[in-house]
């Protein structure tokens, strides 16, 4: 049973700290050094560097740099960017030294998969900011901020106190960012779109039909106007296309058809 305890504790662990980091790894670093040098935490012999004053003090400073920069639209994408390098990274140094004192192999396996995750929590997180920033009031933006560190407060607190629980969330997690996050990523590459038509560095059609094969693209033109206007309709499904992409290109094709 200790067995069985210790384990389940040492993965919650290793998954709870790269998950945190993908979301904000300095609220995430002041809180493991913090709780366990005042005791609160035992923290594996590898993590126990985080309880040093000095880090604990760099951590509560960009944490703070963090909490105001985050609060700012576009300002937060451009951190999220920037710190692709720093989360990601700094997930897998974490998850590696969770899992204490074992073989080099287990280490690496860990780091990995630490990597891995703090990936996933980090591109959802700074994809959802993205489309956020897309909306001209302010409070949706610091709602979303405010949330975040809240997360990474309670899913650190779960991982430490209840690992189970915080082990079953986590896997809600992973199911709901597999789900999310093509979503996300048609969302975006639209949005980019979009804003490349408006300053003119883009064509009309979006970059998904641009690199489309070109047998594809003569279909729309080539093929007969109800083939055509299928597809279409197949590519405004998938959200290739926009409801007003979709009706000026269907008008175009019956102009085309009208012509000829």
């Amino acid at each position: 049973m200790e067995t069985y305890d210790a384990l389940i504790a040492t993965l919650a662990l290793m998954m709870g700290v790269s998950w945190a980091s993908g979301i904000n790894l300095y609220a995430a670093l002041f809180v493991l050094g913090w709780g366990g040098a005042a005791g609160h935490i035992v923290l594996p012999d590898e993590l126990t560097v985080l309880q040093d004053p000095l880090v604990i003090g760099a951590a509560a400073i960009m944490y703070l740099i963090e909490f105001f920069v985050d609060k700012i639209p576009g300002m937060d994408s451009l951190w999220d960017s920037i710190h692709t390098f720093i989360r990601i990274p700094a997930g897998a140094m974490l998850a590696a030294g969770a899992v204490g004192d074992v073989t080099p192999a287990l280490e690496i396996a860990a780091g990995v998969l630490g990597g891995g995750i703090a990936a996933a929590s980090h591109a959802t997180k700074a994809g959802t900011r993205l489309l956020i920033n897309t909306s001209p009031e302010p409070v949706t933006n610091w709602s979303a901020s405010l949330s975040g560190d809240l997360l990474v407060l309670s899913g650190l607190w779960a991982a430490l106190k209840y690992p189970e629980i915080f082990l079953v969330l986590f896997i809600v997690f992973i199911g709901i960012a597999i789900w999310v996050l093509p979503k996300l990523w048609l969302l975006i590459k639209g949005m980019i779109a979009r804003i490349g038509r408006f300053f003119g560095i883009a064509q009309t059609y979006p970059s998904s039909i641009q690199n489309a094969p070109v047998a594809d693209i003569a279909g729309l033109n080539e093929n007969p106007q109800i083939t055509a206007l299928e597809r279409l309709q197949q590519l405004r499904d998938k959200g290739v296309l926009t409801e007003h992409e979709f009706e000026q290109q269907k008008n175009q094709i019956l102009k085309n058809n009208q012509s000829q």
